[in-house]
């Protein structure tokens, strides 16, 4: 290639911030309405409950394994943000719901979300990270058993 082609294809690609340039936007959304979601549509099948950091169950909480862990990543090309993020949630509840299963365990608590091993604690809400084609959550939380 000549020296024109080049400086054409950089000007091209410079005119295309979402090639040329990734994002990377942070959100903190609500994490019930996306279990209520997926209970709803049916991926979850409400046998293993899920209480985030600071929400404490009712009952004695016996911790079958602690400090699991799962990362999620999701489509988000031609999706809203908060659509993609949703799937990626869902997707981090139904490995904690097998995980939790396979354990012996009925709930999952002292959920946080975990992004790039950073914890975020919130009682309501979860962090998920969007860009242009990818979305992202990572949670970190205690499988028990909760009587």
């Amino acid at each position: 290639m000549n020296a024109k082609t080049w400086i054409l294809a950089a000007a091209c690609i410079s005119l295309f911030p979402a090639v040329s340039q990734a994002r990377d936007t942070t959100h903190f959304l609500p994490f019930e309405t996306v279990v209520q979601e997926a209970l709803n549509a049916g991926r979850l099948d409400g046998s293993v409950k899920f209480y985030l950091a600071g929400n404490k169950p009712a009952g004695a909480v016996s911790v079958v394994k602690s400090g699991v862990t799962t990362s999620q990543k999701t489509n988000a090309f031609n999706k809203s943000d908060e659509a993609a993020c949703s799937w990626a949630l869902q997707s981090a509840l139904i490995r904690f719901q097998n995980a939790a299963k396979a354990a012996g365990a009925n709930a999952v608590v002292d959920l946080a979300s975990n992004y790039k091993n950073v914890e975020y604690k919130d009682s309501q809400k979860y962090e998920c990270h969007a860009g242009a084609i990818m979305a992202g959550v990572a949670l970190k939380g205690n499988l028990a058993n909760v009587k």
